[in-house]
Order: C-alpha cells, then sequence, then structure tokens
C-alpha cells in the first residue's frame, strides 16, 4: 500500500495538471478572441486569470505541504492516530478535488463571459456599420441636393450648353437635364 505522502503527491501533481492545462486553454481563447475584434478596446485578461489561478497553485501546494507534515505525524504516531491521519488526507483529496472542481467552474464561467462579450461586439459593430451607412446616405442626398440647387431656375438651353462641355448627354426634361449635372459634381 502506498504511502499517504506519495497518495497526495500523486493527486496534487493530477491536480496542477489539470489547472495547467485549463489555464492555457482560457488564455489561449481569451487571446484567440481579442485578436478577432482588433478594433475593440483589448481587455487583457490574462494577468488576471494568471493570479488566480497563482492562488489556486499556492493553495495547493499550501494543501500538499500540510499533508505531508501530517503524514510525518502519523508515520510517528500509532494505531488511532494514525488512521485518523488517513482521514484527514481523505479530506485533502477531497479539497483538492474540490478546488479542481472551482477552478473548472471559474473558466466556464469565464469562457460564456467571453462568448457574451463577443456577441456584444459584434451587435455594436453591426449598429455602427448600420448608422455609418445611414449617416453616407443622409450626406450624399444633402450633397446632390446642394449640387442640383445650383442648376435650379436655369433655362434648358443653358443646362443644354453646360450637358455638351461636360460631354454628358443632353435629352430628358428640365429636371433629368439638372439631376445629370448634380450627379457629375457629387461625383
Amino acid at each position: 500500500m502506498p504511502s499517504i505522502t506519495k497518495q497526495y503527491s500523486t493527486a496534487a501533481r493530477q491536480a496542477r495538471s489539470v489547472v495547467e492545462r485549463t489555464t492555457d486553454v482560457w488564455t489561449q481563447g481569451a487571446r484567440t478572441l481579442t485578436d478577432v475584434f482588433p478594433t475593440v478596446p483589448q481587455v487583457d485578461l490574462v494577468p488576471a486569470v494568471e493570479r488566480y489561478f497563482d492562488f489556486v497553485q499556492r493553495t495547493v501546494n499550501l494543501n500538499r505541504s500540510l499533508a505531508i507534515k501530517w503524514a510525518r505525524a502519523a508515520n510517528s504516531l500509532s494505531g488511532a492516530v494514525h488512521e485518523r491521519s488517513e482521514a484527514v488526507g481523505e479530506d485533502l483529496r477531497d479539497r483538492a478535488e474540490t478546488a479542481g472542481e472551482v477552478v473548472r467552474e471559474k473558466a466556464a464561467a469565464a469562457e460564456q463571459a467571453g462568448r457574451v462579450q463577443a456577441k456584444r461586439v459584434e451587435q455594436v459593430q453591426q449598429e455602427f456599420t448600420r448608422e455609418a451607412r445611414r449617416i453616407e446616405r443622409e450626406q450624399a442626398r444633402r450633397t446632390h441636393a446642394r449640387a442640383r440647387a445650383r442648376y435650379e431656375g436655369l433655362t434648358r438651353a443653358e443646362l443644354s450648353d453646360m450637358l455638351a462641355q461636360r460631354g454628358l448627354p443632353k435629352s430628358g426634361n428640365v429636371d433629368q437635364l439638372v439631376d445629370r449635372l448634380a450627379d457629375a459634381d457629387t461625383k
């Protein structure tokens, strides 16, 4: 039967491995998300995530240290004390597993928050694009109206002369001639 120290060490290594892999996956996902939306102000979540996982690692190391001390004390005692130390080791393993579950839950929550944020960014970009198009249409309409105002009140002959100077067709009614000149001015 392996000693409680070896059992706990194995469990601690496995928990650490899971935490490191989870941190790597989460960090890569966050970086990918910020690379996808370069025009959005980038928020660097990496330091906060690293601090969080550093805290978890320190907790695991502290638990490991405590478990080793308990195991040494248990080896020097007999009978009931030895059984009690095994119970403590089991409790510590349960806590390490619980800590791993908490880390996974936090990583999942952070991933979900990233998805929500990405969706909101996409909505904002779509709203921005729609508003930019509306503004462009409004500006084009105003520009056309100003260009058209320059030719209002001119005679058909004057409009035909201006069109001829520009090499544009002279056919159509006065409104069409004015529109043709205004279009040429706004291009």
